[in-house]
């Protein structure tokens, strides 16, 4: 077997593809927060895929991490000198490894601040890049507002000079390049949520003005935040994903990552300093970001919801054994077609049908293995912000939308904490105890979950939404998922 690093390159299998290049050439343009496996199977990629052509040589990744989980992806890269297998798993079973020679460094920010922060403040450094996820923007729960009382906020206000936070690093860095008379970066953000560079530059801009106004004024004048919509699945990488890249390719890698075929960047073209020619690999450089992204948001995501409750409640705990039932797929097209597709904007240059189709091809993928529990958890962060959208569009046009009241009683039913077989379900949301207490209460008092004003709005008080919510969740009550699913089908309802 062959140990990944720069030293072994040559010496791979020719099933591995390697970088054709000496690896010297590549320097630093990006640092990038929160190296895990969706920024490895996706930006990282798409910017290896460019080095791979002899372009975008300077904009190699430097890695940071923060998180003390983190030391430990630090280690396994730096032990195969940056180098990682990123492994595209095809619905038949095949495999497509590559080896991503992209990154050039990675800095564990705990053991060292300092060294991050100077980073921050090269000027080789052009572009700074967010996957912190949603709760690394650092929001309160209830107020919605940049959370000032966050122990590691305060502590990075209090000591500018020795950050603990993503937050504080960056913002420092910037106050170093404004203090020496040097440009700014890009603060590009790769999280999958609504608005990711308006969240990004809404909460850096807070920490900044609550640390120095006119840091936070030269901030918001000359940092660019471009919005993006990011799409791939990418599974959590399990022993097995190590083990079967050693066994069937020969390669030894610490830390490989597996993703599906399917990808997509959209990226608002607004950067400050420059940018890789990324359109040259795939991705779509537009001006308005939101056409794309609210298409994700109403069909992938919120068709993820469709399929996750209600398939585990019927006895499924994959998503790709939920898409090879027909029953399930034409409830999944119809609410894509019937319910999310009339509420979207005109998307450039994208055949919706085509998309819809596609979606169910990557969810019936039985090599990535998603799981339900995955796409069940912290629903009252989703189900809000993908769904609920959806449901009051429908109303206001007089559209359909009982696929979606039978989502949202999927969702209820699921919170009962117990399975259709009578199997416990462990339900994980930051409102675990209080989503669960409410739905115990289901058969008493049947709106008592759709009457949560934090989730729902005055959604409840829309007979015509009620009477089918309340419909869908007698009806999985009595005669389970599948015969729900099976009546709505024939009805167009549930009743």
């Amino acid at each position: 077997m062959i140990r990944l690093n720069n030293d072994t390159l040559a010496r791979l299998p020719a099933e591995v593809p390697a970088p054709c290049l000496d690896r010297k050439a590549i320097t630093a343009g990006i640092v990038h927060f929160g190296v895990g496996g969706f920024h490895r199977a996706h930006q990282a990629m798409y910017l290896d895929a460019l080095m791979s052509r002899g372009e975008a040589l300077d904009w190699g990744i430097v890695g940071v991490g923060v998180m003390p989980g983190d030391r430990r992806m630090r280690d396994a890269l730096a032990a195969q000198d940056h180098l990682y297998t990123l492994v595209v798993k095809h619905p038949d079973g095949r495999r497509e490894p590559r080896v991503i020679a992209s990154m050039v460094d990675y800095l564990f920010a705990p053991d060292d601040p300092s060294a991050v922060v100077e980073r921050l403040a090269d000027p080789a450094i052009r572009i700074v890049s967010l996957t912190v996820t949603e709760g690394g923007y650092n929001f309160h729960p209830v107020s919605g507002a940049f959370d000032l009382e966050a122990p590691d906020i305060r502590h990075d206000l209090a000591h500018p000079e020795a950050p603990r936070t993503t937050f504080g690093l960056i913002v420092e860095g910037l106050a170093r390049r404004r203090e020496r008379g040097i440009a700014p970066f890009t603060l590009m953000s790769c999280d999958n949520i609504q608005g990711n560079g308006d969240v990004a530059r809404e909460t850096f801009t807070a920490y900044a003005r609550a640390r120095d106004p006119q840091l936070a004024a030269w901030i918001e004048a000359q940092v660019a935040f471009p919005n993006a919509m990011v799409d791939r699945i990418t599974p959590v990488t399990s022993e097995a994903d190590i083990a079967e890249l050693g066994e069937r390719f020969g390669v030894e890698d610490a830390w490989p990552v597996v993703c599906e075929p399917f990808t997509q960047w959209v990226l608002e073209d607004r950067f400050v300093a420059g940018r890789p020619p990324l359109e040259r690999v795939g991705v779509q450089l537009v001006d308005d970001v939101v056409p794309y992204e609210m298409m994700k948001l109403r069909l992938l995501n919120a068709s993820h919801q469709a399929l996750a409750y209600l398939g585990h409640l019927a006895g499924y705990r994959y998503a790709h054994e939920v898409c090879r039932d027909p029953l399930f797929v034409d409830f999944l097209l119809g609410y894509m077609r019937h319910e999310a597709s009339p509420t979207l904007a005109p998307v450039p240059g994208i055949d919706l049908e085509a998309y819809r189709l596609t979606l169910i091809e990557r969810f019936a993928n039985p090599e990535v293995r998603d799981t339900l529990a995955r796409l069940c958890a912290e629903s009252s962060d989703r189900i809000p912000k993908w769904l609920v959208p959806v449901i009051r569009e429908q109303i206001a046009r007089g559209g359909e939308m009982h696929r979606s009241a039978a989502v949202v009683a999927g969702w209820a039913r699921y919170a009962e904490g117990v399975d259709e077989q009578g199997e416990p379900i462990e339900v994980v949301d930051r409102l675990r105890d209080q989503l669960m207490a409410v739905a115990k209460r289901n058969h008493e008092w049947p709106t008592a979950f759709i009457e949560n004003r934090e989730l729902f709005g005055d959604l409840a008080e829309d007979v015509r939404f009620r009477d089918a919510y309340v419909a869908a969740l007698t009806s999985l009550h009595e005669k389970g998922a599948r015969a729900t699913l099976e009546h709505l089908a024939s009805t167009g309802g549930v009743s």
